[in-house]
């Protein structure tokens, strides 16, 4: 696929724009070139590129909106689109919540391109993945892994006069590296838009130092531990805390930051005053879109400063009706840290648990936002500074909430991926005491 270019794209919206017979219409368009290779087994197994464009045309009349979306682009196929928002938004039933669609705005330029990202070679791809593979086979281990590299556009356009158009790279690597009798497990993951920070050798070589450490797993028993989560661990656990910055669901009762009697906790001292939260589109090492899905612009936001909820992101029909302004959410948080390493973090700790990352995390209680889900791929017991030995897996059940009120340190901030949604973030590795460990689990 082509990149659309800026005047290109805007040529194509003004031309659906111009069918329409709505009281407003919008018009999205988003075109990805995606490719991965993934393998198993210490042996490639697929390898695929696709091409991927759609156009959405939204038409509404007074408070009835209608959705349609098509992926061919010749005269009378985007009529034929536009026809079709127009009968669905006639038969659909009148939106109480509808807000007539923004105007004109303005959007700082982003830096999510990178052309070196962009064009990626076959050739790229699968010398990053043998380089993986030659290390796990070294170490006398078996690898599986996945690689993906992601060049993309996406705008929007209204008959208001709104234009947004963003372009971006991506590339995501996760590799899981199993000791050849299956009793030890590492990994490791790392994510960029710039390829030419991505090292799938060391990242494989931590995943492999990983699973062979932790072949022999002892037991110990459940209970309340200090724990070092690494950044992909605090990733799982935190990204609940970002989702869930929402104004409405705090002020009807349905979140963690209502108020007892009615109201949010906007403004309260949460968690420890260490914890600084904040999204910005314009961060070097964690660039983002400057412009939100509805078109409004994305701006760098304090959510959580010394502890105190700063910030929460308010719908555009929920500001108006509470008359402030309409914050859109993050699309990626950041976390500022400490200045330790992780080893460091290991070094000062008396005893503790080392935790590698955290999986299947399921809600227990949306209210205090307690969450369970497990360890995996190398935990390990910490004592006198120094890991002594694997240990088996636990079910945990934690609210990031206290855990951020049980601070010890924050390490140094590196960017990670959520194994459980695929987000990239900024986050320090964290040493939390009384972390809650419920049982025992035999998985690896």
């Amino acid at each position: 696929m082509a990149l659309l270019t800026k005047e290109e794209v805007q040529a194509l919206l003004k031309k659906v724009l111009s069918y329409s017979k709505a009281d407003e219409c919008e018009v999205n368009l988003n075109g990805t070139d995606s490719a991965n290779i993934r393998y198993a087994r210490n042996s490639v197994s697929t390898s695929a590129k696709v091409s991927q464009t759609q156009l959405a045309v939204s038409s509404a009349f007074g408070k009835k909106l209608g959705i349609a979306t098509i992926n061919e682009f010749d005269d009378a196929s985007l009529e034929k689109v536009v026809r079709r928002s127009e009968e669905l938004a006639q038969l659909a039933p009148e939106n109480p919540e509808h807000v007539s669609f923004l105007g004109p705005q303005k959007y700082d330029e982003a830096i999510t391109y990178v052309p070196e990202t962009a064009n990626i070679t076959p050739r790229l791809r699968s010398d990053l993945v043998a380089e993986s593979l030659k290390v796990a086979r070294d170490g006398k281990a078996v690898a599986a892994g996945f690689l993906e590299d992601n060049n993309g556009y996406s705008a929007m356009m209204n008959s208001k006069g709104l234009f947004a158009y963003n372009t971006s790279t991506n590339t995501n690597f996760s590799i899981t590296v199993r000791t050849e009798d299956g009793r030890g497990s590492g990994y490791a993951t790392r994510g960029y838009n710039d390829v030419r920070k991505l090292d799938t050798k060391r990242a494989t070589q931590i995943a492999t130092e990983k699973a062979l450490k932790s072949a022999d797993a002892k037991a110990i028993e459940p209970g309340k531990y200090t724990v070092i989560l690494e950044p992909a661990a605090v990733a799982v656990l935190l990204e609940n805390v970002f989702f869930r910055l929402d104004a409405r669901q705090a002020d009807e009762g349905r979140s963690f930051l209502s108020k007892a009697g009615g109201g949010s906790r906007l403004g309260e001292k949460l968690v420890d005053e260490r914890v600084n939260i904040y999204s910005d589109p314009l961060n070097p090492e964690l660039p983002t879109s400057t412009w939100s899905g509805d078109g409004r612009p994305q701006e760098k936001v304090s959510w959580i400063e010394k502890g105190v909820i700063k910030n929460l992101s308010y719908s555009r029909y929920w500001a108006e009706k509470k008359g402030v302004k309409a914050v859109p959410g993050p699309d990626a948080a950041i976390m500022e840290g400490g200045t330790k390493s992780l080893e460091e973090l290991i070094a000062g700790t008396k005893k503790g648990v080392l935790v590698t990352r955290l999986w299947y995390i399921r809600d227990v209680d949306p209210q205090s936002l307690l969450l369970t889900g497990l360890t995996r791929d190398g935990t390990f017991y910490i004592e006198n500074g120094k890991i002594q030995y694997p240990i088996k897996n636990f079910r945990f059940n934690e609210s990031p909430i206290i855990m951020l009120n049980n601070l010890e340190e924050l390490g140094k901030v590196e960017r990670t991926v959520s194994v459980e949604s695929n987000q990239n973030y900024l986050l320090p590795p964290l040493k939390v005491r009384d972390f809650t460990f419920s049982s025992l689990s035999d998985a690896v």
